[in-house]
């Protein structure tokens, strides 16, 4: 199996040395490209070829979001897909990073091993939230209650169609579903998309 390839994205040089010290010795993840902005890391990307990109939001030279929408924009494959890492946790922040394209949000304060597994995960195609982030952006949405869309989501699901496939049916975006999904996970306590289905399903709601 080929190593997860990931860019690094921030403007402080010591985090970035940081970041890429961490994944130096894990085996099966190569860092094959760092950037300070947000604009300059579209080039690296291009030229890189990641499978996942560790995107800071704020930056001086320019922010992660629209570079997030530009590189969900150009995917190949469904890569690369987009982590943010960040110290920002607001309800804004978070839906703007999820909206853009963002595959994964993480708070800054994540320790070594949920950030490699973060990674990881977000390789083999399954989203990834901060539980913090996770319970600001439900903010005081029922924590039990699906909302009509989601389930129908997860009907989709059921009956083995992609994100993709999800999407076209319903003529949303991909990162919709994926919000979706992140959402239905919360509420469920399911760890993934099939555990969300066996609980539905048990409760009779698809």
């Amino acid at each position: 199996m080929s190593a997860v390839r990931i860019v690094v994205v921030d403007d402080h040089p010591i985090v970035r040395h940081g970041l890429t010290g961490v994944f130096a010795d894990e085996p099966g993840i190569d860092v094959v490209g760092e950037a300070d902005s947000g604009p300059r890391s579209l080039a690296v990307i291009a030229d890189t070829e990641p499978d996942v990109v560790l995107m800071d939001l704020r930056m001086p030279d320019g922010d992660g979001v629209p570079a997030i929408r530009e590189l969900v924009r150009h995917r190949t494959r469904g890569r690369p897909r987009a982590l943010v890492l960040t110290t920002y946790d607001t309800d804004r922040e978070i839906r703007s990073a999820l909206n853009a394209g963002a595959d994964g949000y993480l708070l800054k304060d994540a320790s070594r091993t949920e950030l490699v597994r973060a990674v990881r995960d977000l390789a083999a195609g399954r989203p990834v939230l901060a539980p913090a982030a996770l319970a600001i952006l439900l903010g005081h949405e029922s924590e039990t209650e699906l909302s009509t869309r989601e389930i129908d989501v997860l009907r989709l699901v059921a009956d083995g169609l992609t994100n993709k496939a999800i999407a076209t049916r319903l003529r949303i975006s991909e990162s919709t579903v994926k919000t979706h999904l992140l959402h239905t996970y919360s509420k469920l306590g399911a760890a993934d998309r099939a555990h969300a289905v066996r609980i539905c399903w048990e409760r009779g709601l698809i």
